[in-house]
């Protein structure tokens, strides 16, 4: 019988694959087009390409509201009354999400919310990585649980490396200036999560197939990060060079492991398509 259920939103970027694995409950988070509203994952991201490609606007995105906790809660409750649920947020600053699912959680004493301070691919890491060492010990209480999923939130490191600005500047992230340096200079903006804010750290000037092999480089030495396994992720039209020369560079590091994770709708609509990042913890 299932003690502890960990939930967490689709902008974690967890696949099918590895919420079937380890028994992961998903919310989902939404994009908003002009006339539907589609949760982030039902689609595939494609459209958000063709959508800006056909509109010259981008879909807006919504954090989970209360309702799409309240439902998985029943049901995670419904199938499994004894069980807790520790649901694994997506950065309270970033979203209204953390928010919905405190107001679900008011008459629910079964419960208990940790802010991961991390989006797709670095909350991701989180949650699945919590999976596979309650896996590893099944009598893990609660408290330990708990215990377990803040030393992974403290030591959790991610960035992210966007091809250009486009879909920045088309969702009013960046200035026009900040936009047409970038394609003039071929400048990307490292973007870290700090404290849970997407913060700008580093510019990068070249071409992605370099760029992102130094950045991992370079990231996994500031952080001191683990090698057993690095967490990647990437949109849409990332190109197979790029990813040899990613896949190449993590190797020469040392890290033993890969995963390799295509991003849901909610973060290629803010990245824009051929966006990489990657997530890893430091070590103990």
């Amino acid at each position: 019988m299932k003690q502890i259920i960990l939930v967490a939103e689709t902008g974690s970027d967890i696949t099918p694959e590895f919420a079937t694995r380890y028994g992961i409950e998903m919310v989902p988070m939404h994009v908003n087009f002009a006339e539907e509203t589609l949760d982030d994952g039902s689609f595939p991201a494609e459209r958000i390409r063709t959508y800006y490609q056909e509109t010259g606007k981008l879909p807006k995105t919504s954090g989970s509201t209360p309702e799409d906790f309240e439902k998985k809660f029943d049901e995670i409750h419904a199938k499994w009354p004894e069980a807790q649920i520790l649901y694994l947020a997506y950065s309270a600053v970033t979203t209204c999400s953390y928010q919905s699912a405190k107001i679900a959680a008011e008459d629910r004493n079964y419960v208990t919310m940790l802010d991961t301070r991390q989006v797709s691919v670095g909350q991701g890491a989180i949650v699945i990585t919590l999976a596979q060492i309650m896996e590893a010990n099944p009598g893990m209480t609660l408290e330990e649980t708990v215990a377990a999923a803040k030393d992974l939130i403290e030591r959790g490191n991610m960035c992210f490396l966007p091809d250009n600005l486009e879909f920045l500047h088309a969702g009013g992230r960046v200035s026009n200036a900040a936009y047409l340096g970038s394609r003039l200079l071929g400048i990307h903006p490292c973007i870290e999560l700090l404290e849970g804010k997407l913060m700008a750290t580093k510019k990068y000037r070249g071409k992605m197939v370099k760029v992102a092999a130094k950045m991992v480089e370079e990231y996994a030495e500031k952080y001191n990060l683990d090698r057993e396994c690095l967490w990647i992720v990437y949109t849409i039209g990332l190109s197979d060079q790029v990813k040899e020369s990613v896949k190449a560079a993590a190797e020469a590091c040392g890290f033993k492991k890969l995963e390799w994770i295509q991003a849901n709708c909610v973060i290629t609509t803010h990245g824009g398509p051929a966006a990489f990042g990657f997530a890893g913890f430091t070590k103990k």
